[in-house]
């Protein structure tokens, strides 16, 4: 026998003369390592994920028995901590389908702590009562844990368990979906670790460059001199919202299509970054005028990764030009650090649900309610730049959301799929209730000019299921993975009162979400600063593709000059 497990069996070992109370006092030692064992069946699949949990488990209680040498001590906060990472993994899973991973660890900012506080008031009585059973408990396992380890065997042993795991995700990496998964939760977070740790150590959070021969002729107080008079922008956070026409077979009411339109009867295909569900990556697209795809493993927190590190966005680019900026947000500001975001991309007045007394989902009259008034307030001080995030077409469509508010002249098109016609349902009540915000604006308002850029942020989630229903998970999951265009297709459109768009020379029928600045400047007549002239290049070398172009070269090129030019920070 090895002398490493030799010592350790004879540390492990009791006395010869052991009575029965002694033996007793094992049990909690042992319920705690079947506990684990029964965990590892029920929520870990395949012999890997298995491996790595097993491993992961031996390295936390090496750890704890490094410091306290006492191993049913060790088992049962080996266990708390394995039984935190599920609890918390499910809660995520369905409030954003992705299971934790250590990423969530290594990006902690307060206002994502201030969010889980809030909207889980219930973890604080958790904690408390915790504490208050978990003292006691431990104290009284302290008192009767009968056996003891030596701390250099421990180390030895977690050091051990830590190397075999590494090695076991290096040979054996996560696939890109496992993340959507809920299940395989100790595994993914402690691979996901690993892969993170190893990322950010080669390349940082974002892709770029090493270096670039040229630079952005940046002068710091760059002139914005318009040809005419400033407009009002309106930019409509459309959530969820498609043409659903592209999908074969679905039935629409008649008239359908119409909302997808811009003021030149053109209907624009707008290509996002994330399929069925993450908002914020198109957030980061229209805001920053930049690719989530750049941050690769870090994608999914690209919005708290870049708040306060990327200076660059449309919002500086209008307040260059004169503009006072607002948003508009339907959710407490710290949910994945939106408020600091956008503030860094200088959005200066930032409006969340807390401020409009708005539940999780309104109906978008709400929010155009909002930003009505808003302009009756603010607009006599400066043009606005007014960001306002609709939510009546966000999931779930298992129910029908707002009944009472169905349009009188709506058909249910008799889709055999009951969301696809729930879904249809809040497209024509945003509809309505868009038309309804445009006749308030040209009659509340007559002498003032509204540029109005509306996007869809991504398709529905149930959309994957149904662009080609023939396929297997596996092909669906290599399709959206290789960005098949059919999976992240939406709609942008311009639309304007008492003031004609300047110029649509960016506005090309089908365009990368990062471009979306380019079209909202040029259209409301603002000369570009130098970033966005360089970015205007960019989209007329590559034809409308940013991230795309190149496989991510012209993004990692362009986000090295905004580097050297301080425009991203720590990254």
């Amino acid at each position: 026998m090895p002398p490493l497990i030799a010592s350790l069996a004879h540390r492990l070992s009791p006395s010869a003369t052991m009575t029965t109370p002694q033996v007793l006092r094992l049990l909690p030692f042992a319920a705690f390592h079947l506990a684990a064992l029964v965990i590892m069946v029920a929520i870990e699949n395949g012999p890997v994920r298995m491996l790595v949990y097993l491993l992961t488990w031996g390295m936390l209680n090496f750890f704890w028995l490094a410091l306290l040498r006492r191993p049913t001590i060790a088992a049962g906060l080996s266990l708390t901590i394995f039984a935190a990472v599920i609890w918390i993994s499910r809660f995520k899973h369905q409030v954003l389908w992705m299971t934790a991973n250590f990423m969530d660890l290594m990006i902690i900012d307060a206002e994502t702590v201030a969010f889980l506080w809030t909207i889980l008031p219930e973890v604080r009585v958790i904690g408390f009562v915790t504490a208050a059973v978990a003292i006691p408990v431990l104290v009284l396992l302290w008192r009767l844990d009968p056996w003891r380890v030596r701390r250099r065997i421990a180390a030895a042993g977690a050091a051990g368990c830590f190397a075999a795991m590494v090695g076991a995700t290096f040979a054996f990496p996560l696939s890109d979906g496992e993340v959507f998964a809920d299940d395989n939760n100790v595994s993914i977070f402690m691979r996901s670790g690993v892969e993170a740790v190893h990322t950010l150590a080669t390349q940082g959070f974002m892709e770029s460059d090493t270096e670039v021969s040229e630079r952005l002729k940046l002068t710091g107080e760059e002139a914005c001199a318009p040809a005419g008079k400033r407009p009002h922008i309106i930019l409509l956070h459309d959530e969820s919202s498609f043409d659903i026409r592209a999908v074969n077979g679905v039935k629409v009411p008649q008239g359908y299509g119409a909302h997808f339109k811009s003021f030149d009867g053109k209907a624009r295909t707008f290509l996002v970054e994330g399929a069925g569900g993450p908002s914020w990556y198109t957030e980061y697209n229209v805001l920053a005028g930049l690719s989530s795809r750049s941050f690769g493993r870090f994608q999914f927190f690209v919005t708290r990764i870049a708040a306060g590190r990327v200076s660059r966005g449309l919002p500086h680019a209008l307040r260059r030009c004169g503009y006072r900026t607002f948003s508009i947000y339907p959710v407490f500001g710290g949910f994945l650090g939106t408020r600091s975001f956008y503030k860094s991309t200088g959005v200066e007045n930032f409006i969340d649900g807390r401020d409009i007394r708005g539940g999780v989902f309104e109906p978008d009259r709400f929010y155009f309610d909002h930003a009505a008034r808003m302009v009756a307030r603010e607009r006599e001080r400066a043009p606005m730049f007014l960001h306002v995030y609709l939510t009546a077409n966000h999931f779930p469509y298992e129910f029908p959301f707002r009944p009472e508010l169905t349009p009188s002249s709506w058909r249910d098109p008799g889709n055999t799929m009951p969301e696809v016609n729930e879904y249809l349902r809040r497209q024509a009540m945003t509809e309505r209730d868009y038309k309804d915000f445009v006749a308030r604006l040209k009659r509340e308002f007559p002498g003032e000019a509204f540029l109005i850029v509306r996007f869809g942020d991504h398709q529905p989630d149930f959309a994957k299921h149904i662009i080609d229903p023939h396929i297997d998970g596996a092909e669906l999951g290599r399709r959206i993975m290789g960005y098949d265009p059919r999976y992240y297709s939406a709609y942008y459109a311009v639309d304007a009162i008492n003031f004609r768009p300047v110029n649509l020379s960016s506005a090309l029928d089908v365009l990368d979400a990062p471009y979306l600045p380019l079209v909202v400047q040029e259209a409301a007549g603002l000369p570009l600063d130098a970033t966005f002239a360089e970015q205007k290049r960019i989209l007329q070398r590559c034809r409308g593709l940013f991230y795309a172009c190149g496989n991510g070269a012209e993004a990692r090129r362009f986000n090295r000059l905004l580097i050297d030019a301080g425009l991203i920070k720590g990254l």
